[in-house]
């Protein structure tokens, strides 16, 4: 079973309730769950629904990877597989692939398994050789504390880690709501 957007829907709307300042950030989101094509496929344009994991460890930095076809430093996280069956439990198995952490060494601060920290939709450029135009992802980022593991990297798409201050992550109002965490 796949994630629906009776979930997306579902997860937005507590995070929306929790943040309902943050309502014109996600609006292309918002406008996207109507009837229409599946937004968890990657094949979806212009927008597709991504997850990500901001890891943090016992000294509250957080783990960020540098994206190889990117070339950006970013949260593990990426596409929901078909085999994803939910939001939350795609995150982990993201951080678990780009990084090695297994979802047992991540521990979800009270509340945060069912409400993102963060949702992100952020412009992504056209990659010609896998076809696809330039678009949006709307990327729910969700936050967990992560036990000490070794870094393991996905070498076909990260290329080095880091574990960084709340204050270096792409957008402020990341790095304030993990920081306040």
């Amino acid at each position: 079973m796949t994630v629906t957007h009776d979930e997306i829907r579902s997860v937005l709307a507590r995070y929306l309730d929790a943040h309902p300042d943050r309502a014109p950030g996600v609006a292309r989101l918002t406008h996207s769950l109507g009837p229409g094509p599946d937004l968890t496929s990657r094949k979806t344009f212009p927008l597709h629904v991504t997850c990500s994991a901001a890891a943090i460890d016992h000294a509250g930095r957080v783990l960020m990877i540098h994206h190889r076809a990117l070339h950006r430093w970013l949260l593990p996280g990426g596409h929901v597989e078909p085999e994803d069956h939910s939001l939350y439990g795609t995150a982990l198995r993201e951080l678990e692939e780009e990084t090695g952490i297994p979802w047992q060494h991540a521990v979800s601060p009270p509340t945060h398994d069912v409400i993102p920290v963060d949702i992100d939709v952020h412009e992504i450029p056209a990659n010609p050789a896998k076809g696809e135009p330039a678009h949006l992802h709307a990327d729910f980022r969700f936050a967990f504390w992560a036990k000490d593991t070794q870094i393991t990297l996905q070498a076909e798409e990260v290329t080095a880690f880091d574990w960084r201050r709340p204050a270096d992550l792409p957008t402020t109002r990341l790095a304030d709501s993990v920081a306040a965490i």
